[in-house]
């Protein structure tokens, strides 16, 4: 069984499209950054010394078993699921703009996430979606932004937009 709250099947929306105005702030966590999930996310999916090894990871650039900077971005992901997209009428997101990874995430960090609105507008080609353009930052237990993800996201409206008017 997951250390984690299991993905509900049956959800109740709080966040549609017209939620998100611009300028809107939320922040989650913080996230204790583990030796052992650094290691078991490294082992799957990003096998670098520096990720597996507290002695490599001292040898490196970054001088201590540093997480991932997928893992940093799977840690956040699940803050915002289980703080808000998992009670939002989130329709998955058509990518992301850019991702930067700026400090080390080393293990003992903790991390928060902090999501910022920047646009919104509606989806000319699908009436009942709205798009939301945000600013995702990982922040760490100093306060330093560690990474920053720019995206766009699709979420449901409330209503569809009314058809345009013939004249």
């Amino acid at each position: 069984m997951s250390a984690h709250t299991p993905a509900r099947t049956a959800r109740q929306v709080r966040w549609y499209w017209e939620d998100f105005t611009e300028g809107l702030t939320m922040e989650f966590g913080p996230k204790r950054v583990e030796r052992d999930e650094v290691i078991d996310f490294a082992t799957q999916f990003d096998p670098q010394p520096f990720h597996l090894s507290e002695e490599a990871g001292r040898a490196s650039l970054f001088k201590g078993l540093a997480a991932s900077g997928w893992h940093t971005a799977g840690m956040v992901m699940r803050m915002m699921c289980d703080g808000f997209i998992l009670d939002s009428s989130s329709l998955g997101s058509p990518g992301l703009d850019s991702l930067k990874w700026l400090k080390p995430v080393l293990v003992g960090d903790e991390i928060r996430a902090r999501m910022r609105v920047l646009a919104t507008r509606p989806m000319k080609s699908k009436p009942h979606v709205g798009l939301v353009q945000t600013v995702w930052e990982a922040v760490n237990q100093r306060d330093e932004i560690v990474m920053v993800i720019e995206s766009w996201a699709m979420f449901g409206r409330r209503e569809p937009a009314p058809p345009p008017m013939e004249g």
